[in-house]
C-alpha cells in the first residue's frame, strides 16, 4: 500500500474510531460547557450594565425606605377618583376582551393549517404575529397619538393585544383536534359552517373559555398600566400620585388593584369549573 492510500485510509478510519469518544464527551461535558458559557455571559452582561453587589444592596436599602413611606394607605382623601378610575379600568378590560375574543375566533379558524389552505393561513398568521409583536404600552402610545387621550385608546390597544395572544392559542387548539370527528361530520354531507359548529368547536370550547378568561385577567392588569400613557384607567391617577409624592395614596391604589385582580381570579376559577 503506498503512502497516499495509507493516508486516505487513516482519514476514513479516524471518524469511526473517535466517533464514540466524541459523543461521550458531548453527552458528559456538553451540558456543563453550556452552563459555564451561560454563566460567563451573564457575568459579562452584568459588568457592562453596571450591576455590582454594592449597588444592589444600596437598592435594597432605598427600597425598604420607599416601602416604609407607603404605609399607612390613604383611602379617604381621593377615594372618589380612585373608584372612578378603577371602574374605568375594569370597563376597558371587559370591552377589549370581548372585542378581541370575537375577532380572534374567526382568525383562529382561518389560521388553522388543518382546516384551511396555506394561502389563507399564512396572511392570517402574519396578522396575529404582528398583533403580539409590540408591548401594549407601545401600542397604547400609537393609539393615543392617533385618536387622542381617553379610554377608547385603551380599549383598542388591549383588543389588539388580545387578538395577538388569543388568536395564537385558538389556532394551536384547533390544530390539535382529532380529525376523525370532523371527517364523520363531513361524511353526513354537512356544509363547512356545520362542520365547524359540530365537528370543531365542541372539541375546543373548554379550552377557548379558559383562554378567554385568562385574557380578561391579563387585560385587567394591563389596563392599569395604560393610564400612564393617557389611555384611560387607574394608571393616570397612580402616576399623578407618584409625581406628587403622595405615597400613601399610591399604596391605596396598589391595594385596590390587587384586590380587584384577586376577585377576578376567583371569578375566573368559577367560570372554568362551569365548562370542565
Amino acid at each position: 500500500m503506498d503512502a497516499l492510500t495509507r493516508r486516505a485510509a487513516g482519514r476514513t478510519a479516524f471518524p469511526a474510531a473517535w466517533g464514540p469518544r466524541l459523543r461521550w464527551l458531548r453527552d458528559v461535558y456538553g451540558g456543563r460547557i453550556l452552563a459555564v458559557a451561560v454563566i460567563g455571559y451573564a457575568a459579562y452582561a452584568a459588568s457592562t450594565l453596571g450591576f455590582t453587589p454594592a449597588r444592589f444592596w444600596r437598592g435594597l436599602e432605598h427600597g425598604g425606605l420607599f416601602v416604609s413611606r407607603l404605609f399607612p394607605p390613604d383611602f379617604a382623601s381621593r377615594w372618589s377618583d380612585v373608584q372612578h378610575d378603577m371602574l374605568e379600568s375594569l370597563e376597558i378590560a371587559i370591552l377589549a376582551s370581548v372585542f378581541g375574543i370575537l375577532a380572534s375566533l374567526p382568525l383562529g379558524l382561518l389560521a388553522a393549517r388543518n382546516l384551511m389552505p396555506a394561502y389563507v393561513t399564512w396572511p392570517v398568521r402574519l396578522l396575529i404575529s404582528v398583533s403580539r409583536s409590540f408591548h401594549p404600552v407601545i401600542v397604547g402610545i400609537l393609539f393615543v397619538k392617533a385618536i387622542g387621550f381617553g379610554p377608547l385608546a385603551g380599549v383598542l390597544t388591549l383588543a389588539v393585544a388580545s387578538v395577538g395572544f388569543i388568536g395564537k392559542l385558538f389556532t394551536e387548539a384547533i390544530e390539535e383536534i382529532s380529525l376523525k370527528q370532523v371527517e364523520a361530520v363531513r361524511a353526513t354531507g354537512a356544509s363547512f359552517p356545520n362542520v365547524l359548529i359540530f365537528g370543531v368547536l365542541p372539541q375546543v370550547t373548554a379550552r377557548f373559555v379558559g383562554f378567554s378568561v385568562y385574557q380578561l385577567d391579563s387585560n385587567l392588569r394591563n389596563s392599569t398600566i395604560l393610564g400612564i400613557v393617557g389611555a384611560g384607567g387607574i394608571g393616570g391617577t397612580l402616576l399623578a400620585a407618584f409625581q406628587r409624592f403622595d405615597y400613601s395614596i399610591v399604596c391605596a391604589i396598589v391595594l385596590v388593584m390587587i384586590g380587584l385582580i384577586m376577585v377576578g381570579e376567583i371569578l375566573s376559577e368559577q367560570v372554568r369549573k362551569l365548562f370542565q
